[in-house]
């Protein structure tokens, strides 16, 4: 059984900053890649930022410059460091890893449960 657990959303106001944290636990062999994605209310959740085990590195055109994804590999942490938010950055962020179990032989991807940014002054 595999768990992700966010933290760090909540209000902030055009211009500020927050750091969303995502731990992966349970019966994990191996974690390929670690994201963030979100998803605005009427829209398709997107990528925001990527981060393999070797420290590459994938990030969403309308994020690049103000977030920042960084991990921890033995801890199995994974954290997103937004500055200059704005409006259009409101939405619910979802931790997302690729990984693989010590039962299954295949990477499969998990999801956690949710955080909500709200970027309103």
């Amino acid at each position: 059984q595999v768990q992700l657990v966010e933290s760090g959303g909540g209000l902030v106001q055009p211009g500020g900053s927050l750091t969303l944290s995502c731990a992966a636990s349970g019966t994990i062999f191996n974690i390929a890649v670690m994201g963030w994605y979100r998803q605005a209310q009427g829209n398709e959740r997107e990528l925001v930022a990527a981060i393999t085990t070797s420290g590459a590195t994938n990030y969403a055109d309308f994020v690049k410059g103000r977030f920042t994804i960084s991990r921890d590999n033995a801890k199995k942490t994974v954290s997103l460091q937004m500055n200059s938010l704005q409006p259009e950055d409101t939405a619910v962020y979802y931790c997302k890893s690729r990984l693989r179990t010590y039962f299954e032989g295949a990477y499969s991807d998990y999801w956690g449960q949710g955080t909500q940014v709200t970027v309103n002054s």
